[in-house]
């Protein structure tokens, strides 16, 4: 029988028998030793000239060759005792050595230690790069990852149910993945951006509190912390919710477990005006969209540190000062932020002329007290103002944002995550948490200068009906609140979700509202709407997603690192060659044929 390398300590002066690849081969003449590594360790094999044919296979042998040694377990003497691993006081003493396989010269490194290939060339030949002891405990504790998370759901009563991959197309926010029919030519499936229809359409059924760890498909960019095509999210919905108070705390222990069990960080809140929203007893606050937009400039609030966002608007509202006689003037007080040296700031600045900022007008506060080219432009009382609101001391530096209020709150937002990446705020070893709230039921699209949904159209807006037949204007429109929430980790979002629309009345509403008619609605939503008139009940759920919230518990600073087999920033799987083309006889099938683009 096998024996895994973390085994054998129980196993001294016993006959064993390991498999594994050879992870290095010494030859010091009189004897052999050879490295085996298996998935859960490294054991050394001592090969004797005593053991003939085993000890000419040794010589033979080169890395990632897959051995079979049967031999006698033994301790290491003391002056050979490796600390670096875990059997560093052990090893077997071969009486027999089989090749079960032989390896080609590698094309990329199965070791941690040593120079680390390329991004391409591991996810190539990401089998061998899976090879790694970092990748396969990143297996493991995923594996691990998805246990905890189905035994809670399990413990607090929720069905696990599948549903469909196949699907019909929705608007999610992104763009579908088609799959043409072959059985109906010129129709498609799409492959779903998130089970949302189909758990609405369970809770229709009777299924009290559903989940499942689901697959979901979109066609979005990629970047370090969003997988391109297919990801994985904890998908839940309860029935007979109508408040998304209740979803949150239905799920939030989750949360909390994980990361203070699951990955033994500690939980913090180091952000000092969102704590005002935590009532008693709550772990993690909730706040409302604006008050993260105005305060932290974005609606994922890293708040393991401070740094806020200080309107000093009022405080130059008679300002001769042109560049902030504007209708916001906001700034960052970035403690130590003195010590920046002028290239840094030039950086910086760039930064914020890339976002759209005109400049990065700025204050520092060192020994021989405030320096600033600006402070020529301001008055006595309004350098008093900018120390006092901003609570600036020396070796403090304070960085102004001056334009149209979401311009300003967009710059100094981005600014304030560079601020912290530069002055190492971000301790890995915390976890800080919180629920935004009161998110905007629709929104402005710039580009087709239009009303669009916000975010979801399925959820609930607040006030129902009568606040939708109430709002006649575009600013009323905009003002009118959805009863969604989402989950913001760290700096990033790792959940979403609603009360979810369940009215046919309201649902033709929203739509109409953007100049859908109710056939385009019966058309696109017509399951659901069949659905909802034959007594559906208020509901409500989230979707962690599991991928995102995995990368921050593990310390990873790239997505794909926590995956088995991603695809690369360009979304292309390197090693099985997709996309790929298909044959003439695939086409014909699915009724599509390929036009060329012209050069």
């Amino acid at each position: 029988m096998r024996i895994l390398a973390n085994e054998l300590k129980d196993y001294l002066k016993k006959q064993v028998m390991v498999e594994g690849w050879v992870n290095s081969r010494r030859d010091h003449g009189g004897l052999i030793f050879i490295d085996l590594r298996d998935y859960t360790g490294i054991i050394q094999l001592v090969v004797t000239p005593e053991t003939k044919d085993s000890f000419k296979l040794a010589e033979s042998v080169r890395d990632e060759f897959v051995l079979r040694a049967t031999g006698t377990m033994r301790e290491r003497a003391k002056d050979l005792i490796n600390p670096n691993i875990e059997t560093g006081t052990i090893e077997l003493v071969v009486d027999k050595l089989e090749l079960l396989n032989k390896s080609e010269p590698l094309p990329v490194n199965t070791h941690d230690d040593g120079e680390k290939s390329s991004e391409e060339l591991r996810l190539k030949y990401r089998y061998l790069d899976l090879r790694r002891p970092s990748m396969q405990n990143i297996l493991n504790r995923r594996s691990e990852f998805y246990r905890f998370i189905r035994n809670y759901m399990y413990e607090h009563n929720f069905t696990e149910i599948t549903t469909p991959i196949l699907a019909n197309s929705s608007p999610e926010g992104a763009r579908d993945f088609l799959v043409p029919s072959r059985l109906h030519p010129g129709k498609f499936y799409a492959l779903p951006q998130a089970p949302q229809q189909f758990k609405q359409l369970l809770m229709v059924g009777g299924v009290n509190k559903y989940f499942q760890i689901a697959p979901c498909f979109r066609d979005e960019d990629p970047r370090a912390d969003r997988l391109y095509g297919d990801f994985y999210q904890l998908d839940m919905e309860m029935s007979f919710v109508d408040d998304g108070e209740t979803i949150r705390q239905e799920i939030e222990p989750l949360f909390i477990e994980l990361a203070t069990k699951f990955a033994n960080k500690k939980l913090v809140l180091n952000s000092e005006p969102a704590k005002k929203f935590l009532k008693s007893g709550e772990k993690i606050p909730r706040l409302p969209f604006e008050f993260a937009m105005e305060t932290y400039g974005v609606d994922k609030p890293d708040l393991r540190y401070g740094m806020e966002l200080i309107d000093l608007t009022d405080a130059f509202k008679n300002t001769s000062f042109k560049v902030f006689q504007t209708e916001c003037v906001k700034a960052i007080k970035v403690e130590n932020g003195a010590s920046l040296t002028r290239r840094e700031i030039d950086e910086f600045t760039e930064e914020a002329r890339k976002l759209g900022a005109g400049g990065l007008a700025y204050i520092l506060y060192t020994d021989e007290g405030a320096k600033s080219p600006i402070l020529k432009f301001m008055s006595e009382t309004e350098i008093e103002s900018v120390k006092k609101l901003t609570n600036a001391k020396k070796g403090d530096a304070v960085f102004f944002g001056a334009d149209e209020r979401t311009k300003v709150n967009k710059v100094l937002g981005q600014l304030r995550i560079s601020f912290a990446n530069h002055f190492n705020l971000k301790n890995k070893d915390e976890v800080a948490y919180a629920w935004i709230i009161d998110f905007p039921f629709y929104e402005w699209d710039d580009k087709n200068n239009k009303l669009d949904f916000g975010h979801n159209p399925f959820s609930m807006p607040k006030g129902g009906l009568e606040a939708l037949e109430n709002a006649k204007t575009d600013e009323e429109k905009l003002a009118l609140k959805a009863d969604q929430y989402d989950m913001v980790m760290n700096g990033f979002e790792v959940c979403s979700g609603a009360v979810r629309n369940y009215n046919p009345e309201i649902m033709y509403k929203v739509f109409n509202i953007l100049g859908y008619n109710n056939e385009y609605v019966e058309s696109r939503f017509g399951g659901m709407l069949n659905a909802f008139k034959f007594g559906a009940p208020p509901h409500a759920g989230c979707a962690p997603g599991l991928d995102r919230i995995f990368m921050v518990l593990e310390n990873q600073e790239n997505i794909r690192d926590i995956v088995a087999f991603p695809k690369n920033g360009n979304g292309v799987d390197l090693m099985m060659n997709s996309p790929s083309k298909v044959d003439q006889q695939q086409l014909d099938e699915s009724h599509l044929a390929i036009i060329e683009e012209d050069d």
